[in-house]
């Protein structure tokens, strides 16, 4: 940038032609821009920041003329910020003291004198709000979520999206009609509520499922106004619950380690079960992995030809041949899992991984009815209670508190109650923890 500063008596400043695409709103062929210092390295250090303020004000004023309904609200927002403005509507510009208003139609006016149509618009309210419907909110946080969910498997988008679709559905119910997105205050809040405390009178559902639906709108609302830039956005859900001073806290109950070793891991047992179920059980006794985290992933997180054979448990991006995108459960969750025993023997026997199972949601149904059925399942027990079992192993084994949760993908942060400094437990410790543990392998199963 340093061919665009120009020296006048003992000024710097920027000098540049403008783009051509900009023409139609800008009327000045090049800009002059004092920089306000007598210092080539201070104008330099400036010059860049200049610029780039210019071309984004050019860019707003574009959208704000060509845009659809939503580009016109943002690039008005930023045109009026941009003027050292807050952007308010047209009623609220009609009710400020005299001064004020009279600043604000002075600041639309460009160097030539000439009112200038789209900052006008920013700062005397000349642009609605958008009108987003309701019906369409879940397509549109989705677009505004697009990078966040970019390791999602098309299943797990669908486990994203439809308890979000259900929400929606749910308030436009209460409030007896589809609105805009603008128009959800807190009386419409309090309608989602009520709608879900006369639900609730039949003990058919759950209070848990009435506050994730009051979660997921506020979530929602709280993307599409900062999307919008709003500088200060509504929360009509702010304080929307529903408790229940009855409930009892409830805890997965883990599977009796006996149980695991004198019934599962008998000659026959598991023999009525096909191999991909039976092995992800396997494994999950072995590893404390949760049931996704195996059976969703590729072959690429099978690192079986490694010194130290394990899984590798991370955000998968895929490719465009195959939905082998995956997201994890949160950022505790990637880590290296050692394979020893029950779990290494498997996963040899599956190195590609367990198509049957990946992105499907059957595994876990099928697996408990069958144990169910054969009489190697405790009432009220499911398999997920493995990792529960897992963690009472570890426990057992005097492993501290702090390496159980790095082991099985937990805040270690949380764990300890402060920050957590120095390198991550590495793999051969991993290993080592895990082997002391470990179950004899039957034949059968070796």
């Amino acid at each position: 940038m340093s061919d665009n500063l120009t020296l006048r008596g003992k000024t710097f400043y920027l000098k540049r032609r403008v783009p051509a695409r900009f023409a139609d709103v800008e009327p000045r062929p090049v800009i002059w821009h004092s920089l306000k210092t007598d210092s080539r390295a201070i104008a330099l250090s400036k010059v860049e920041r200049v610029w780039a303020g210019y071309l984004d004000g050019w860019e707003a004023r574009l959208a704000g003329r060509d845009g659809d309904a939503e580009a016109r609200f943002r690039a008005a927002r930023d045109l009026a910020a941009r003027q050292g403005y807050a952007f308010l509507s047209a009623d609220s510009v009609a009710n400020l003291e005299l001064i004020d208003l009279l600043r604000r139609v002075e600041a639309t006016q460009a160097p030539s004198n000439d009112v200038q149509p789209e900052v006008a618009e920013a700062l005397l309210g000349g642009v609605e709000e958008p009108g987003l419907m309701l019906s369409g909110l879940v397509a549109h946080t989705e677009d505004i979520a697009s990078h966040d969910n970019r390791f999602k498997s098309a299943q797990q988008m669908r486990l994203w999206r439809n308890p979000r679709i259900r929400a929606v559905r749910n308030l436009i119910e209460a409030i007896g009609e589809d609105r805009r997105v603008v128009d959800v205050t807190a009386a419409e809040a309090l309608q989602h509520r009520r709608l879900w405390q006369d639900r609730l009178k039949s003990g058919k559902l759950k209070v848990a499922s009435a506050n994730k639906d009051f979660h997921y709108i506020a979530g929602m609302l709280r993307r599409f106004y900062d999307d919008l830039g709003q500088a200060a956005p509504p929360h009509p859900y702010a304080g929307i619950s529903i408790r229940d001073r009855h409930a009892k806290p409830t805890r997965k109950r883990e599977v009796p380690v006996d149980l695991i070793k004198e019934k599962w891991l008998a000659p026959g047992a598991l023999d009525g079960m096909n191999d991909e179920a039976r092995d992800i059980l396997l494994i999950s006794i072995e590893t404390g992995c949760r049931q996704s985290e195996i059976m969703d992933l590729p072959a690429r997180a099978f690192k079986l030809d490694a010194p130290i054979p394990h899984l590798m448990v991370a955000n998968e991006e895929g490719d465009e041949s195959a939905d082998d995108r995956r997201e994890i459960k949160n950022m505790h969750s990637e880590r290296q899992v050692p394979l020893v025993g029950l779990a290494l023997a498997a996963a040899k026997r599956h190195p590609e991984g367990f198509p049957r199972y990946r992105h499907k949601r059957s595994y876990s149904a099928g697996v408990n009815k069958f144990l169910r059925e054969n009489g190697l399942l405790p009432a009220g027990v499911t398999i997920g209670g493995v990792r529960h079992t897992w963690e009472s192993r570890l426990k057992a084994a005097q492993v501290p508190m702090d390496d159980r949760g790095e082991i099985m993908g937990h805040s270690v942060k949380e764990v300890r109650g402060r920050e957590v400094y120095g390198d991550e437990m590495a793999l051969q410790m991993r290993r080592d923890v895990v082997a002391r543990i470990a179950l004899p392998v039957p034949d059968h199963l070796a």
